[in-house]
């Protein structure tokens, strides 16, 4: 099911459509929405290499982590770091989101920015300014494709990030904008949900298509709070969780589904699971054998049966 979604943002947006919109949400009792994110980057990413995706090159956003971790994140999936100029454009925002750093280092203050810094990468420093953030990742974007007729897709390593220094009305206006834009294939953020209102959840999730979210496998018992008793479920919902899907149809109709995930160190595994209405439903459906075939006893008594209404020859009038 998790493979589905990459096929969704794969195969991207219909002529004259909305371009499919993922959210990966992630709490503090299942915190592994960036191992989520960092699969469909690096799937999409795979597909855009062999030219197998609709979108001709990747615009990342870099919020929470430096442009340097991807590097080495592309590196450690095989993909050659250079040729990444062509499929894909980093936005770092992480490095200095405000341009304070910056303007230390035009004073004086401070020698240079942040190791996590790269060359590959072009920075921005007024995350207050969407409207300027939307212009500069459709302007990477259009570096991308060929002949400025392509499309492009769009990641957000952290919406969470952006709404520290803008509001919820002008992110969700960004990502409505980049999803009706005529060259935008598709896009996916993640965001961490315990730590926003639940109508900013709600307005982020209506505007996605596609929504995961990331659950833990096992919860405390009987509301267990100390330390000491939570260390065994923090451990275990740290090697792996649960992912609910819910896909928006175009007919406007939802499908719900449900797979496990454990974490391993090739990456990260999905399992599915049935759902516990499908379960449900399995075991109250009864277990009744039937025999189609009929003994040669049964077929004579059949055939002795006189039907009401048959006609019996002209005997019977």
């Amino acid at each position: 099911m998790a493979e589905r979604i990459c096929r969704a943002l794969r195969d991207g947006a219909l002529e004259g459509e909305h371009a499919p919109a993922l959210t990966i949400k992630d709490s503090n009792e299942s915190p592994l929405g960036s191992l989520l994110f960092n699969h469909v980057l690096s799937q999409l990413s795979s597909f855009i290499v062999a030219q197998k995706s609709q979108s001709q090159g990747i615009v990342l956003v870099a919020l929470s982590r430096g442009p340097l971790y991807y590097e080495e994140l592309f590196k450690s999936k095989g993909n050659n770091i250079a040729s990444s100029n062509k499929w894909i454009k980093v936005l770092d925002c992480c490095t200095d989101p405000l341009g304070w750093r910056s303007k230390l280092m035009e004073s004086g203050r401070i020698a240079n920015l942040t190791p996590g810094t790269s060359t590959r990468a072009n920075l921005y420093k007024n995350l207050k300014d969407l409207n300027k953030l939307l212009l500069a990742i459709v302007e990477l974007g259009k570096e991308l494709v060929e002949d400025g007729k392509g499309r492009f897709a769009v990641a957000i390593d952290s919406v969470s990030e952006m709404l520290r220094h803008a509001s919820i009305f002008s992110v969700a206006g960004l990502l409505s904008n980049l999803r009706s834009h005529s060259q935008v294939s598709c896009l996916f953020w993640l965001l961490h949900s315990d730590i926003h209102e639940t109508k900013a959840i709600a307005a982020l999730e209506y505007i996605s298509s596609i929504q995961a979210s990331s659950e833990p496998i096992t919860r405390p018992i009987n509301g267990q709070r100390a330390n000491s008793e939570k260390l065994p479920f923090l451990e275990q919902n740290l090697r792996g969780g649960k992912i609910h899907i819910r896909f928006k149809r175009r007919n406007g109709r939802v499908r719900l589904m449900s797979e496990e995930f454990c974490i391993e160190q090739s990456g990260i595994k999905f399992t599915p699971i049935s759902s516990e209405a499908e379960m449900i439903a399995q075991s109250l459906v009864p277990k009744v054998q039937f025999n189609l075939e009929l003994s040669e006893k049964e077929r004579n008594d059949r055939a002795k049966v006189v039907l009401p209404f048959e006609h019996q020859g002209m005997d019977a009038l």
